[in-house]
């Protein structure tokens, strides 16, 4: 499944579209930024809560496919432009870690 099986999966709201191409191999479940840095598989969809541009430097280091900003959390202008022009994925969804991962499971 790619990046772009995501842009219209219920409940995810597209932030920066990215690259819609990249493949994604699974997904990762973690809000602590130094062990997703260490931890999170290349391909990965990253689930978190955490919104800030040290998310998009561990996705870019780790090659996550996309990352979706979970539990309702904003993603600032920063971010969102960051994001644009590292060509990073990213979505926004109100449900919680679980869920929003569970849901992205079940469409792989």
């Amino acid at each position: 499944m790619t990046v772009e099986n995501l842009y219209n999966a219920e409940g995810l709201k597209t932030v920066c579209p990215g690259d819609s191409a990249k493949e994604i191999t699974g997904v990762y479940c973690c809000d602590m930024l130094s062990v997703a840095m260490s931890k999170a598989p290349a391909g990965a969809c990253w689930v978190t809560v955490v919104s800030n541009l040290n998310t998009l430097a561990v996705a870019s280091l780790t090659d996550c496919a996309c990352v979706i900003i979970a539990g309702g959390v904003a993603v600032g202008e920063d971010v969102r432009a960051k994001a644009e022009s590292e060509g990073i994925s990213v979505f926004t969804s109100e449900e919680p870690v679980f869920e929003t991962a569970l849901k992205v499971h079940e469409i792989l």
